[in-house]
């Protein structure tokens, strides 16, 4: 059950539901929430992440990219805590648990709407399901090209608040764009310090990440832009639409952020970067919170 526990990540799931719970507080603002739309949707991105969690752990094992030297988190498969055979079942689970979640949330999110939003959403979920497992596994990964960081933007960013939103109010609005992209440049951010972290062991296998393309100073200068692209969006955000002093509530958040560029400046070891990851991630997740409690209050 530890390895388990462990493969399945859990310490990643607030990332993944901070998208989830940034729409939801947008769709409040808007006086569209439904705590059953919300509900089905943290289930079916708790059930997406596991999935993409047990994908990439299955993935890096049998393509060799998991050595003795990496310095993140144990790896189950790697290590032979599970079985290639037994974590394959697992991404069959997970992934169906997956499909059930998001078609019972479309049934429930789009019943007052024409077929077509229902099976448009099911096409986007179907590419979520795809874009987890393709990430370290296939005949051509993305993840090992270095194109991880456009689908956690696209996914833990864009795709999670708009569709969130959309699936409470049943509309969009571009202007949404703005904190959509703040929270998947803070995800992007968390992918990129887990790059920086294994730059030497990615380089030696072939896995051409961001920071191994760009060298570690390229890639501290690329966090930094990550971080500070996604305060601006958020401040751009509010001074187009900010009716209260409120709504800049999440600036509280914004030390921690650059606490964290500091520090991925500043850390040479590799293992020194693990907290950081865990730090980034709860620290999106407050500027989330910080976020929709300015909307309301």
């Amino acid at each position: 059950m530890k390895a388990w526990l462990a493969a399945a990540r859990p310490r990643t799931l607030p990332l993944a539901l901070a998208s989830i719970i940034l729409g939801s507080f947008l769709a409040a603002a808007a006086g569209r929430f439904s705590w059953l739309t919300f509900a089905l949707a943290a289930l079916t991105t708790i059930c997406l992440q596991v999935l993409s969690n047990f994908a990439n752990d299955y993935g890096d094992a049998i393509s060799g990219k998991d050595t003795p030297e990496r310095v993140g988190p144990r790896r189950a498969v790697a290590t032979g805590d599970i079985t290639k055979e037994a974590m394959r079942r697992a991404m069959y689970v997970s992934g169906t648990l997956s499909l059930v979640s998001g078609v019972w949330l479309l049934v429930e999110a789009t019943r007052q709407a024409g077929a077509w939003l229902f099976w448009a959403f099911l096409m986007l979920g179907l590419l979520c399901i795809g874009a987890a497992v393709a990430y370290t596994n296939g005949k051509r990964p993305y993840g090992y090209a270095g194109y991880g960081d456009i689908a956690v933007l696209l996914f833990f960013g864009w795709v999670g608040v708009l569709g969130t939103f959309f699936l409470h109010t049943q509309s969009v609005s571009w202007a949404l764009l703005l904190p959509a992209s703040s929270v998947g440049f803070f995800a992007t951010g968390v992918l990129n310090i887990n790059n920086i972290r294994d730059i030497e062991t990615d380089a030696k296998t072939g896995k051409n990440s961001i920071p191994v393309r760009l060298g570690r100073p390229g890639a501290i200068r690329y966090h930094w832009f990550l971080l500070l692209s996604g305060m601006i969006c958020a401040v751009v955000y509010s001074v187009l639409t900010a009716t209260d002093a409120t709504d800049f509530l999440y600036l509280l958040a914004f030390p921690l952020f650059v606490l964290n560029g500091r520090a991925i400046a500043q850390h040479t070891n590799p293992a020194e970067l693990n907290p950081r990851l865990g730090q980034l991630a709860m620290s999106t997740l407050l500027f989330v919170i910080l976020f929709g409690a300015g909307l309301l209050l």
